[in-house]
């Protein structure tokens, strides 16, 4: 061994040739490890849509409540000589007091209208108690469920008192007299804000709370004690809600600073900028400004409402600064609240941001309810002062010069720090704090291609960074800009906007109301967008149009239908998908949709779509022709014609190697089902008459070649599979049918005959797994599978004479088919569709056995439109059956199990209660007018059991799809990532590989002569029947007949051992390694022609099924080396295709190529069949042109050559390279 370990690290021979196959390693491609093989078919999880304002208020009317008393100060105040006298920037003593009062309130109210001009204002001026009663009564009158604003001025009077009691006055201001607190919430109700300049403020927001608070106890008692004098009157709103701004705390006095207006907390309020500019002047700082004066403060030109002027601008920065703090230091709830509710709210806070930096500087403290975190020191203010410093510094050159003003750089240099966010940042980190000024960026036509650009990138990183976006108020921003028409707008619109509907579709009515949808139609129309963009903007329609019915008539009148149509061809996979998807959803419950389809031949321009070489666009195109035949409309003669031949192109799939279209397929053949639902029971009770005629050899009768070991305690117990947990095929829980007379199940398991009562009998005694979901079928899954099998070799002349009725019939054979599909997802929707129909179809025919003894097949079911043809019991119940129909009466036998379940109800397909009768249901159905869960109380309403087929199947692969778009698409995958764990785990096994093959090189360069030793003896659990070396590591898999075990060769360990899921009547007969080099799949081929594929084998996690396909159909039922002659009787081969254990013939067997992606599947049939692992479609067939089964296949994928090695003896070489007409 040291010898080996020496050769093992020496530099061997052939370096060259190792680095070749190393780098080989990282060329070669990956087979089923799609994201549709790595992950549940679903959509995200829903987020709560919290940045939408349920309850958007506004404030209607306003009072405006002054006691200046002007010339004679209050009392309990001494103010300072010089003192701040200015209200409302008006100096009180330089007119006569009346004049300058009138003067006053009139000039307040012109302030507040700049932030609210619609609202109404009443003055109040040194008002009485009674007028202020007055005032607000009326203003809360008019505002009804609205909110109204009462300010307060009281610098004339006394502060207010501890009792919760502000001063007005007497009719002859002779006195001040109180008016409480408790009063004014009375009046002014709820909801409302309240506004308090005056020294001691604080007291007042105490005051109202403990007021506020006194009322809900006084409630409290009043609903407990009915005499109650409160108990009578109508319940008051909570003042709760109520918002409070107070000027300073309890003990603090208002600034009396003879620079600062006496009204310095209003000005703060109302006129933000002014007193902004004017408290930057008073700073020490502001010497560093040469030239900027007071007096030339008020000269900055330009409005407030133009941002191309200086004070529009300063006005812009300061709300985008102002917003940008609130959203940083406030709670996400009370950020919506106060700044996103109400407009005039919004402003009045964002102005206190400004009145607590400003006043703190005086040691003055406002006061807000619901409180606010400090803000006076956040870094923005930074900023803010720069914004100032450079507008000012421009202001001389400006008035006296008159040159032009050059912008402030403060939103370009936001924007680069938010850049520099979306770059430098690491994974998990706080939001960026620039978010809401990029929100206000959008608003400048200089900077909007950058912000949305950027806006984009941002979008880009998941779910959680829409939601922030939408909570910081971007939708209203990006709703608007869909007005816009310049060109450069459109692929950035479109980014955003996908983002947006990907994770939140309620903003689908928002598109329409807005007539946004039209942006998306042109933008899918332009055939010079490039096809990424199309694909997104049809994403979006295609969110539009789902399940709502504006949308899709706003689309139809669009030309969606026709747009769509000319992009199927795209060379682009993800538009072809999107586009079969919003066709799809557009025609979905939508009759003039789907007349518009049928006009453009939309059904037939979809078929080729069947045969696309990606699988997510087949199956798109598989719900498309679904939703197409699935319509809810009264039924012509054309459009079932149409109907006829969608249902045979869709039939065409039936083996297409992917499980997403398969699964796809039940569904859309699901809505054909519920359509003609009269006929397909009719279909389904002569396949129940037809499989009555055959018996299925009892298997304890039977030895089992390749498993003679006799099933015993000691065997160990399979490990659960993850994808397995609902495997029909070694299930006996369903093969128990208690079925529709709801009888009581036989303790002795016993032979019974079949009928409809008594639909599976066949039992198995190997049963390993059972059904997770505690629910009875009428057909059990081996009833429907020897159906399936029956129904080739039976002639059902009573169906196929009729075209129409053909149709049905193939239907349901391919559902039959279906129902036996080793993707047990697949199998689980069939299931569900036959056992609905079973269902009805037994319940229509038994009452009328019971009346008429005549044979099954005589006795069709009526019409689902005819009434009265039944006897049914009262409230849909199945009626009772009379105990002289003995094929009703029979019990059904309980086969034994190793597992017996718990006991379980009857199956009852609907989704609460009874099913109901089948002619309940009307021809035309309503599929989504109600939910399921209206549908679970009410079920025997029509329409309630066709309802139960249609919600209860959906793939999910439409949600599924549009997670694509709310995952990051800038982001490098992991995989590509150099410093990623998956690269680096990818990395590791690559070196492991050049070990092994240095160490076979070393190893076969020494040459073997003698096979001493032996390495590895164990006992397998089931006769070992196929065995399979991993190409690298020390695995080794055995499979037995339905198992497979995974042994460690070199430490005699046993990794692993699970159930495969293949019938019982079935064998593995193949084992192949895919990606052996990197990470490793288990192919298992049975000679059922079934493919399966497991990862997770082998180690600590639970195995789970990639995918399952139907590699090869029809397996003969021949013997080795022998031709399937005509010698057999028919008798004889069904009985073989029933129970394959008794055959000795190949199987299946396997080769795998690497590097093509090419798996060659040949066995008991007359071809080689190859199919596209990456398409996941059959590519070729090619003829083997012998007798006998394939025992044996190697390929070679240099040359395109198949050896094929068959049970005759012979050797055949296939070039895959010619033509089907070459053979």
């Amino acid at each position: 061994m040291k010898m080996d370990s020496d050769l093992l690290h020496s530099p061997a021979v052939g370096l060259a040739e190792e680095e070749e196959a190393d780098m080989n390693d990282w060329k070669l491609p990956l087979a089923f490890m799609k994201k549709r093989h790595s992950e549940k078919i679903e959509g995200c999880k829903a987020l709560a849509q919290s940045w939408r304002m349920k309850d958007r208020m506004k404030t209607v009317s306003v009072a405006l409540v002054l006691c200046l008393n002007v010339g004679v100060d209050p009392p309990d105040v001494v103010k300072t000589s010089p003192c701040a006298r200015l209200e409302c920037w008006i100096d009180p003593l330089s007119m006569s007091p009346q004049k300058a009062l009138e003067t006053i309130g009139a000039n307040l109210q012109k302030q507040y209208e700049n932030w609210q001009p619609r609202a109404r204002y009443k003055q109040s001026l040194d008002p009485t108690v009674d007028e202020v009663k007055k005032l607000c009564t009326s203003l809360r009158r008019n505002a009804k469920e609205e909110r109204v604003l009462f300010h307060y001025n009281g610098h004339g009077v006394p502060r207010p008192t501890v009792n919760g009691e502000i001063w007005v006055f007497n009719k002859n201001y002779t006195q001040y007299i109180p008016l409480s607190i408790y009063d004014l919430q009375t009046w002014m109700g709820s909801p409302s804000i309240f506004v308090y300049d005056c020294s001691n403020a604080g007291i007042i927001v105490k005051s109202f709370k403990q007021f506020a608070l006194q009322r809900e106890q006084e409630l409290e008692v009043a609903a407990i004690n009915p005499s109650h004098p409160l108990a009578q009157m109508p319940l008051p709103p909570s003042m709760k809600n109520c918002i409070q701004l107070a000027a300073c705390e309890a003990s603090e006095l208002l600034p009396m600073n003879p620079d600062l207006p006496a009204d310095l907390f209003t000005s703060c309020l109302t006129t933000p900028i002014k007193i902004a500019l004017r408290w930057f002047c008073m700073q020490k700082s502001a010497k560093l400004v040469p030239g900027v004066t007071l007096d030339l403060i008020e000269k900055i030109p330009g409005r407030l409402n133009d941002r191309r002027t200086p004070l529009g601008e300063l006005n812009w920065i300061f709300t985008a600064i102002t917003d940008t703090i609130a959203w940083n230091v406030l709670p996400r709830d009370l950020f919506q609240k106060l700044f996103r509710q109400d407009l005039l709210v919004a402003s009045l806070f964002r102005n206190f941001l400004l009145a607590e930096r400003i006043m703190r500087s005086y040691n003055c403290t406002p006061v807000s309810s619901p409180r606010l975190p400090p803000t006076y020191m956040h870094a923005m203010w930074q900023a803010w002062d720069l914004a100032v410093d450079i507008c000012l510094s421009q202001l001389p050159t400006i008035i006296e010069e008159g040159t032009a003003f050059r912008h402030s750089p403060f939103f370009a240099e936001q924007l680069t720090a938010f850049q520099v966010w979306l770059t430098m940042g690491v994974e998990n980190r706080n939001p960026p704090e620039q978010l809401p000024i990029v929100l206000q960026v959008l608003l400048s036509q200089v900077h909007r291609l950058r912000a949305l650009d950027l806006l984009g990138r941002f979008l880009d990183l998941g779910p959680w960074a829409v939601s922030l976006a939408l909570s910081v108020g971007i939708f209203p921003y990006v709703l608007k800009l869909l007005q816009s028409s310049a060109r450069e707008l459109r692929p950035l619109l479109v980014f955003i906007w996908a983002k947006i509907l990907a994770v939140d579709s309620s903003c689908q009515a928002d598109l329409v109301k807005d007539n946004g949808h039209k942006y998306f139609l042109s933008v899918l129309a332009d055939s010079y967008m490039p096809a990424e963009h199309r694909t997104m903007a049809v994403f979006i329609l295609a969110v539009i149009v789902n399940s709502y019915n504006t949308g899709q008539e706003a689309c139809l009148q669009g030309n969606l239908i026709a747009n769509c149509l000319e992009q199927l061809s795209d060379p682009h996979p993800l538009l072809r998908q999107w586009v079969a998807i919003c066709l799809g959803r557009i025609w979905q419950n939508f009759d003039p949709a789907r007349w518009c389809g049928v006009r453009d031949s939309a059904h037939e321009k979809l078929y080729t779509l069947l045969s696309d070489p990606i699988p997510e666009v087949r199956c798109a195109a598989v719900f498309a022709l679904g939703t197409f035949v699935g319509n809810s409309a009264e039924r012509t003669d054309h459009s079932t014609t149409i109907d006829h031949n969608v249902a045979m192109m869709l039939a065409q799939l039936i083996n297409d190697g992917s499980p997403v279209v398969r699964k796809e397929l039940v569904v859309a053949l699901s809505h054909l089902v519920v359509q003609y639902e009269s006929n397909f029971c009719t279909v389904a009770l002569q396949f129940i008459e037809e499989e009555k005629n055959y018996t299925v050899p009892s298997p304890a009768n039977t030895t089992e070649p390749g498993n003679l070991t006799p099933v015993s305690p000691a065997i160990p117990r399979l490990r659960s599979v993850n994808s397995y947990t609902n495997i029909r095929a070694a299930t006996t829980a369903r093969n128990l049918n208690k079925s529709l007379q709801n009888l009581n199940l036989n303790e002795e398991g016993g032979p019974a005959a079949f009928s409809p009562g008594n639909l599976s009998t066949s039992s198995s005694a190997s049963s390993t797994l059972g059904s997770p979901d505690n629910d009875e079928y009428i057909l059990s899954f081996e009833t429907i599978d020897k159906m399936r099998r029956v129904s080739s070799y039976s002639s059902l002349n009573s169906l196929i004479g009729v075209s129409f009725n053909s149709v049905y019939t193939q239907i349901w054979r391919v559902l039959l088919h279906l129902a036996a599909d080793p993707f047990p997802e697949v199998s689980d929707l069939a299931m569900k569709v036959l056992n609905s129909i079973a269902y009805k179809a037994t319940m229509n025919a038994r009452p009328q056995r019971i009346l008429d003894s005549g044979s099954l097949t005589q006795s069709a079911p009526a019409s689902p439109t005819s009434k009265g043809t039944h006897i049914h019991q009262a409230g849909g119940s199945p009626p009772m059956p009379s105990t002289s129909s003995s094929s009703l009466t029979n019990e059904v036998p309980k086969p034994p199990t190793r597992e017996q379940p718990a006991t379980r109800p009857p199956y009852t397909p609907t989704l609460g209660g009874q099913a109901p009768h089948s002619h309940q249901f009307p021809r035309t159905r309503k599929m989504f007018d109600k939910g399921p869960e209206q549908a679970a109380e009410d079920s025997d309403e029509p329409g309630g059991h066709r309802n139960y087929i249609s919600l209860a199947l959906q793939t999910g692969l439409c949600d599924w799809s549009a997670k694509y778009f709310a995952q990051p698409v800038m982001k490098i995958p992991e995989e590509h990532d150099l410093e990623s764990q998956v690269r680096m785990e990818r990395q590791w096994r690559f070196l492991r590989n050049t070990r092994v093959r240095r160490q076979s090189r070393c190893i076969t360069q020494r040459g073997v002569s003698r096979l001493d030793d032996q390495i590895f003896i164990n006992r397998n659990p089931g006769v070992p029947s196929v065995v399979k070396f991993h190409p690298f590591n020390t695995c080794i898999a055995v499979a037995d007949k339905d198992s497979i075990c995974f042994w460690d060769w070199e430490k005699g360990e046993r990794l692993d051992y699970f159930y495969n899921g293949n019938p019982r009547y079935t064998r593995i007969t193949a084992m192949e390694y895919l990606n052996g080099h990197d990470c490793s799949l288990l192919l298992t081929a049975t000679d059922d022609g079934a493919l399966r594929i497991w990862k997770n084998f082998a180690d600590q996690k639970n195995p789970e099924m990639v995918t399952a396909w139907q590699g090869l159909s029809d397996m003969l039922p021949t013997t080795r080396g022998q031709p399937s002659a005509s010698a057999h009787s028919l008798a004889r081969r069904v009985s073989i295709y029933l129970d394959r254990s008794k055959q000795g013939g190949a199987g299946m067997v396997v080769d795998w190529e690497q590097e093509t992606g090419l798996l060659m599947t040949s066995g008991d049939v007359r071809v080689v069949r190859i199919w596209d692992t990456d398409r996941e479609m059959k590519v070729q067939d090619i003829p083997t042109g012998a007798d006998s089964c394939v025992t044996s296949l190697s390929c070679d994928s240099q040359r395109s050559l198949i050896v094929a090695g068959l049970g005759d003896g012979s050797v055949r070489v296939f070039d895959r390279r010619m033509g089907p007409n070459e053979w």
